[in-house]
């Protein structure tokens, strides 16, 4: 049979292993790459739930998978063209995720005995007729053995051996994709130049025998090609939710001509924000890794009444610890980021998994009337804006600013064109400037189109003043009198409501008036934009799609989106907590809901099925 080259528009490759078979250092490589050679692409690691599952089992499976197109990409893809299964278990846990027709590779030296009942097979059982995967294209190669034939003379023990097996199916994956195989050369050296020299060769030879491999055997009958995405032109790279959200917030406090500090406690998923931050000491960025969540919080808000752009990052059960000193930031109307990356709850729940849980906690897990915007990022480069634009918020309102972004954000990447920082606007915090008015300094003093009250960073002269969680009046003096409480807690929420002045008004997509009206917020973006893609394709063309990323204050413009739609259908990966939102704020509609709460994100042929449902 005659070996084509088939020009593909995009495709989905899988890569899945034990924790140990380097798994997301593939897949990372691969999406790195791609985006280098000018692909767009999409990435979601998927990562065991456990520290350390036993081995060869389902439950310690980790997976990456990675969407590459010659065309916009907006979500990591619903099914995938390859799989990479590297023992019986990552096949049985990513067997229904291929695409018939699609290929699965897998190493068929660990698809022995024990391998096979550690996950979950029968004895004697054929693991793909059981998967009911013979359509496939199956590419069953003796991986490991190949692996250490390739390296018996480099030099390298029997173990460092068998941990190059990932870099061996890589290869393999270069050549059915006609991957340029430079970048991950630069990438070795790079890596190993200084402290490990030893194996860069090693590596080469490795992945380069991988390649050749897969281009020698007839067991893959055909390769693809997907060209680079035409794009805006300018410098890209490859970036994280969370590494954007921490530039954002350097780019903010650069803005600001603040400096920046960072107090926060270790927790999955956010931690890489606070390990990002930590490498720019240069930058005037501070940072703490505090004993606890509440103590992260608390130094935060020092730094704060100090007069720096103040952060602290945490994922749900971390929010719910910094709750008390999220309402002593608000009582004293200091300036604070609190970044949530979301997991699947409650209590520990699945902290390797994604989910959108924590709205309700954001919007009112705090004691007294207590209101807090809240922003939502809808995508891993849009992190960067996202932490910026809840930065400005933050230093020019006076307020604490909740950014829920979420694990599928955090842990995936984009390619992202490097913006040029006199595209983004001034931030003009309200800082104290020469003599209080009148002689004496009011903290609580307002400004009366915005009601912000002016920042007086401790120890600036003249303007010594009290904080503190107790009630106090305008001139900052404590205060139990209950009109004064009552004018206190209006004005605070006020101030809230009025940062609507101050937000982009909420885009609308698709069709201007019809049946239904799609809406999402956060990470589920490109999965709504990419069904509402596919049902114009089928000829459906009254829905329209409103995409929220500023959920307290909403939009200037929500009710009148609203009112021209018959259904608003609400997409989140909760039980319907924007839902409840949007029906105590904008009753008069007719809301109907699709939920997922499986800690993974939403499939674009789920939300198409939904929505014709609601049709």
């Amino acid at each position: 049979m005659e070996h084509k080259i088939i020009d593909a528009n995009d495709v989905v490759i899988r890569f899945a292993g034990d924790s140990g078979d380097g798994m997301q250092l593939t897949g990372t490589l691969f999406a790195d790459m791609s985006a280098v050679y000018g692909n767009s692409l999409s990435t979601f690691p998927d990562y065991p739930a456990e520290i350390r599952a036993p081995k060869g089992t389902v439950s310690g499976v980790s997976g990456f998978q990675v969407h590459i197109g010659s065309q916009d990409v907006n979500t990591p893809g619903d099914l995938c063209d390859l799989l990479v299964a590297m023992n019986p278990a990552a096949l049985k846990a990513n067997a229904k995720w291929v695409k018939k027709g699609g290929m699965i590779i897998v190493d068929m030296d660990s698809f022995d005995d024990k391998s096979l009942e550690l996950a979950g097979f029968a004895p004697g059982e054929n693991p793909f007729e059981a998967l009911k995967v013979e359509d496939r294209v199956l590419v069953i190669s003796p991986i490991t053995t190949l692996t250490r034939e390739s390296l018996k003379d480099s030099g390298l023990d029997f173990k460092a051996i068998s941990k190059c097996k990932n870099m061996f199916t890589l290869g393999m994956a270069c050549f059915i994709y006609n991957r340029p195989v430079d970048y991950i050369y630069q990438y070795l050296e790079k890596k190993f130049a200084k402290k490990h020299p030893e194996v860069i060769a090693p590596n080469k030879k490795v992945l380069d025998d991988g390649y050749n491999y897969a281009s020698n055997i007839h067991a893959i009958p055909n390769t693809y090609s997907v060209a680079p995405a035409k794009a805006e032109k300018g410098l890209y790279r490859n970036i994280s939710g969370n590494q954007a959200t921490a530039w954002g917030l350097m780019a903010a406090a650069e803005k600001a001509g603040l400096e920046l500090f960072c107090g926060s406690y270790p927790i999955t998923p956010a931690t890489a924000i606070l390990e990002e931050l930590a490498l720019y000491k240069s930058l005037r960025v501070k940072t703490m890794q505090a004993e606890d969540e509440i103590a992260g919080i608390c130094t935060a808000i020092g730094a704060s009444f100090a007069g720096d752009l103040a952060v602290t990052t945490t994922s749900g059960p971390g929010l719910s610890l910094k709750s008390e000193a999220l309402g002593l930031a608000m009582i004293t109307e200091l300036p604070l980021v609190v970044v949530d990356v979301q997991r699947a709850g409650p209590s520990t729940g699945i902290p390797t998994k994604t989910e959108q849980t924590d709205l309700g906690q954001a919007l009112y897990g705090r004691n007294g009337e207590c209101p807090i915007p809240i922003i939502a990022p809808h995508s891993p480069s849009d992190c960067f804006d996202a932490a910026f634009n809840a930065a400005k918020v933050a230093l020019e309102h006076m307020t604490p600013v909740i950014m829920l972004s979420e694990g599928f954000l955090g842990n995936g990447s984009e390619p992202w064109k490097i913006p040029s920082m006199s595209d983004y606007p001034a931030i003009v915090p309200p800082i104290v400037k020469g003599e209080p008015e009148g002689g004496k300094f009011q903290p609580f003093q307002r400004d009366g189109q915005t009601m912000v009250r002016q920042w007086a960073p401790a120890g600036t002269k003249g303007y010594e003043h009290r904080v503190g969680g107790l009630e106090k009046n305008h001139y900052g003096a404590i205060s139990s009198d209950p009109a004064n409480h009552q004018l206190m807690v209006d004005e605070r929420q006020k101030k809230v409501d009025l940062i609507a002045n101050y937000i982009p008004e909420l885009e609308l997509r698709g069709s201007s008036e019809g049946k239904l009206l799609l809406v999402g917020w956060g990470g589920t973006f490109g999965h709504i934009l990419s069904a509402l893609d596919a049902l114009k394709a089928e000829g459906i063309g009254n829905v329209g799609f409103a995409h929220f990323e500023w959920i307290n204050p909403l939009p200037r413009n929500t009710e009148a989106i609203f009112s021209k739609f018959e259904k608003i259908m609400v997409c989140e990966l909760n039980s319907g907590q924007f839902a409840a939102y949007l029906r105590s704020k904008l009753p008069a509609h007719n809301y109907v809901q699709c939920n997922k709460v499986e800690g993974q994100p939403f499939l674009v042929s789920d939300l198409v099925k939904a929505a014709k449902e609601n049709l």
